[in-house]
């Protein structure tokens, strides 16, 4: 998952974003582990057609039944709503099979 705040954020508060983050999908029994990193920033960065990533988030999960129960796991929409009223933000998705 690629998190893109609209504005940047404070470190504090996107590590803080982060936690709150891993502990919802770690608590909720689907998610086996859970990765976070912010992004780089890079020069070319102020090019980028789309949006400018804040963080990366890797969620691995058993099977496909897993990765759709994440959807509607309880406390996401809470957790959204909060942090999106704070700092809005964009999530992009990329489900895929294990990488190499």
């Amino acid at each position: 998952m690629i998190v893109a705040f609209d504005n940047p954020i404070p470190t504090s508060e996107l590590d803080q974003y982060l936690k709150e983050f891993e502990e919802l999908v770690m608590g909720s029994g689907l998610v086996e582990s859970f990765a976070a990193q912010h992004h780089i920033r890079v020069p070319g960065d102020d090019h980028a057609p789309v949006a400018i990533a804040s963080a990366v988030l890797q969620l691995r999960l058993a099977d496909l039944d897993a990765l759709n129960a994440t959807f509607t796991m309880p406390g996401a929409v809470d957790l959204i709503k909060r942090w999106q009223g704070r700092y809005p933000y964009k999530a992009i998705w990329v489900n895929h099979e294990p990488l190499a």
